[in-house]
């Protein structure tokens, strides 16, 4: 048991490194090779924050453990929407694009509202056919991300990572390596830690999955949106949040399939249309383009309830 908790808590830490490296040195290289610090900031950055959710995943779907891979991607949307967005309109109201309210909240519900389609088929599984499909909207979604960055010099200028690079291509390479190799093996100790404690204290994988491996996978999306709303930066927290929810469910979930068809328990339905909730909420608290303080408490007061049910129900 002591083993167990032990390897989940270094996992944590080493997917937490690996991802922060990986974008280090991806976003370095980039520069070194001038590719628009644009196209670093829609695509390096938004893997990075994403990564272990994806590290986890891998190994899960892998494994045959489908309740973590469900699990955690639910449960961090759950925590990206309510926690990340939350604690940063408590550190300062939230300042929401036109585009975010109008196409990528919407886009993040049709995510989730998708995901309950594909599994509430009477196979009851995520097939790799299904995969192909959320691969395809993710593909459609980018193609828009690029589409709409070329058109908005603003959010150039918002998701622009650093303006030079002092790192040698030779060290980016090896932050490159590090960090996908750190991913690689933390998320194995992720999964182990957490699949043996569900097992000691007899619970569900799903519930390990929507709490324990959810939040430490949500880390990166947590202080990219903390550091960018003490900065100044705050529409960033909002797109960050959102931005990573598609990705989550799209790309991870898609790939995730593909590697192995994802059982699909019906008792995870609750999850989802609570996430369809949230997001709905998070729609109407962004109708007058901003996310106050106290619209902020309260989407933490909402997570502190969700984390209670859980426990109840496991």
């Amino acid at each position: 048991m002591i083993l167990s908790l032990l390897l989940l808590i270094l996992g944590f830490v080493l997917v937490s490194y690996g991802a922060d490296k990986l974008v280090e040195g991806a976003s370095s290289l980039a520069k070194r090779l001038r590719v628009s610090d644009l196209l670093i900031g829609l695509t390096i950055v938004s893997f990075g924050t994403s990564a272990p959710e994806l590290s986890v995943n891998i190994v899960s779907s892998i494994k045959g453990s489908s309740e973590i891979s469900l699990g955690n991607v639910v449960g961090s949307n759950i925590f990206n929407l309510l926690c990340v967005v939350g604690v940063s309109a408590l550190l300062k109201p939230v300042t929401v694009r036109h585009s975010t309210l109008h196409k990528e909240i919407p886009l993040s519900l049709i995510a989730a509202l998708s995901l309950i389609a594909l599994g509430s088929k009477s196979i009851g599984t995520i097939t790799r056919g299904d995969g192909v499909v959320l691969l395809l909207f993710f593909v459609i979604f980018l193609s828009y991300v690029l589409e709409m960055a070329k058109k908005d010099r603003e959010m150039f200028d918002e998701l622009a990572v650093t303006k030079e690079s002092n790192i040698p291509i030779w060290l980016s390479l090896i932050y490159i390596v590090g960090g996908l190799l750190g991913l690689s093996l933390g998320g194995r100790w992720i999964v182990n830690g957490a699949v043996e404690i569900a097992r000691a204290f007899k619970v569900s994988e799903k519930f390990i999955g929507l709490t324990i491996v959810a939040v430490g996978t949500s880390i990166p999306e947590l202080a990219t949106s903390l550091v960018a709303s003490i900065k100044g930066n705050d529409e960033i927290a909002l797109g960050n949040a959102v931005g990573s929810n598609i990705f989550n469910i799209f790309f991870i979930l898609g790939v995730s399939a593909l590697i192995r068809p994802i059982e699909y328990h019906s008792a995870l339905n609750v999850d989802l249309w609570f996430l369809v909730a949230v997001t709905s909420i998070i729609l109407v608290f962004s109708k007058d383009l901003k996310i106050q303080r106290l619209e902020g408490l309260a989407m933490m007061i909402g997570y502190v309830g969700y984390t209670l049910f859980l426990f109840i129900r496991k």
